[in-house]
Parts: structure tokens; C-alpha cells; sequence
């Protein structure tokens, strides 16, 4: 039984692009951010993967990149579940602001706290522990069970929602999870054993060649 789950980061946003904390601010993709999402659609559709469900967020950033990542493989008509369980970390007082602005306002080390350590959150908003604490009960309870029923299932979602889970699929730990950078628009195959643990991982662009 192929058990497959496929996470990926959306696509670069315009907030990436101006170096705004997003959270649970809803911007569009870019133009990369659309080819981002393409890509990893067809690199996809190049290993002869196929997906029976997918799941996103809330936010549209992400919804796109599911959507744009499906019609890629020739599954634009795949059911599509959305949930704000994945949604991004909600970065409070923060949202909107550019990341050096913050920096300059209340240092250098305050605000790597605030991104990077993991139940430390910013003003108003939430930390990674969190994060966690909403997009791993909605994985056991929603998400896992239909991996583990032989089905193969894509979840689009965002670069801390996904650190929530990558910090459970690879057995980290609170400190090694702070260094963990989840780049946009790369598909992370994961195919997992009877007992729920990780068989595989592959990152497409890192562990094969690619031609563009």
C-alpha cells in the first residue's frame, strides 16, 4: 500500500517580496510565486506522482498554489479540503511590518526570538509551539487517516504550519526545528511506514535533477 503524503510551501507571495511578517494577512502570489507553484506541479507530474485529496489553508496564497500545483498534473477537479488549522502562525503585532523595520524597533536579537525559537511568540500572536498546537491534532485526526487508508494527499500550506509537521515527520527537536527554513514552491515527498513513522523523504530539487 502506497502510503503518500506531499507537503508544499506556497509560492513566493507579495509580502515575501517586500519582506513583511504575512501571517494571517492574505496577499497574492507573485508572478515567481505562480511559476514556483508550476513547477512544482510538474516536477511532480514528472515522478508520475498522482493525488486521490488535497488539503490547504484559509489563505489564498496557499489555495492558489494547491490549485495552480493541481492543474499542472491534470488534476484541477481534485477534491480540495481548506481549514484554517494550516493556516500560517499568526504573527500579531507584527503582521504587516517589514522584517528590518521590526529589527531596527526592537533589535536584532528580539526579533530572531520571536521567528525562530519555538514558544517564544511575537506581541499579540502566536509561536511555533502554538502553531503546532493547531495543525498537528487536525493532521492525526483529519489528514493522517487517509494517508494511512492507502490514499495519496497533497497539503499546500505555509512555512511554519509545515514546520509544525516536518518537526513531528523527522524527530526533531525543539532547538534543531529553530534552523529549519522551508523554501517556497518545493514539494517534500514523504511516503510513510504502517505505524505512521517516515518510510522515505525526498526533496525534489535537492535529490533530483531537474531542467529548469
Amino acid at each position: 500500500m502506497e502510503r503518500l503524503l506531499v507537503l508544499a510551501r506556497h509560492g513566493q507571495s507579495e509580502w515575501n517580496l517586500k519582506k513583511l511578517f504575512t501571517g494571517w494577512r492574505d496577499p497574492e502570489l507573485t508572478e515567481l510565486g505562480v511559476a514556483e507553484a508550476r513547477r512544482a506541479g510538474r516536477w511532480l507530474k514528472a515522478q508520475g506522482t498522482q493525488f486521490d485529496v488535497a488539503f490547504t489553508s484559509n489563505l489564498r496564497r496557499a489555495q492558489n498554489t494547491c490549485a495552480l500545483i493541481l492543474e499542472e498534473m491534470g488534476q484541477g477537479g481534485l477534491e480540495t479540503i481548506r481549514n484554517e488549522a494550516l493556516n500560517e502562525r499568526d504573527y500579531g503585532d507584527l503582521s504587516g511590518l517589514n522584517k528590518d523595520d521590526a529589527r531596527e524597533r526592537w533589535g536584532d536579537a528580539q526579533v530572531h526570538e520571536w521567528r525562530r525559537s519555538y514558544d517564544v511568540p511575537p506581541p499579540g500572536g502566536e509561536s511555533l509551539k502554538d502553531t503546532a498546537a493547531r495543525v498537528l491534532p487536525y493532521y492525526i485526526q483529519t489528514i493522517l487517516p487517509r494517508v494511512m487508508s492507502g490514499e495519496r494527499v497533497l497539503v499546500a500550506a505555509h512555512g511554519n504550519s509545515l514546520r509544525a509537521l516536518v518537526m513531528v515527520l523527522d524527530g526533531m527537536t525543539t532547538k534543531t526545528i529553530a534552523s529549519l527554513e522551508i523554501a517556497t514552491g518545493i514539494p517534500l515527498v514523504y511516503r510513510l511506514k504502517a505505524d505512521t513513522t517516515v518510510e522515505s523523504k525526498l526533496i525534489l530539487d535537492k535529490d533530483i535533477d531537474q531542467d529548469d
